[in-house]
């Protein structure tokens, strides 16, 4: 039952990562200063962080007029929802 508890608060830190990824890009984009890449966005997201990714999206108002995140990211965080469904009933059923 451990497992699950480690994995939820995993779920959180990497999704308020994830939003201030976001948050930290827009600054820097509107300074003109070193970018975080879209590759880098992407990763963090799959890694179960799609969630503040996207809401870092629109309270930011940032990459909201780039195709590849408004169409991207919502299929990123359907992916991350079947994963979660399927680790946990791992961590469910092996115990």
């Amino acid at each position: 039952m451990n497992y699950i508890y480690i994995l939820i608060g995993y779920i959180i830190i990497i999704n308020i990562i994830s939003f201030f990824i976001m948050l930290y890009d827009k600054k820097q984009a509107i300074y003109h200063n070193f970018r975080i890449s879209e590759k880098t966005i992407f990763i963090v997201s799959l890694l179960l962080g799609g969630i503040g990714t996207y809401v870092g999206m629109y309270v930011f108002r940032h990459k909201t007029k780039h195709l590849k995140f408004t169409i991207g990211i919502p299929i990123v965080i359907i992916l991350n929802i079947i994963s979660v469904f399927y680790i946990f009933n791992y961590l469910i059923s092996s115990f």
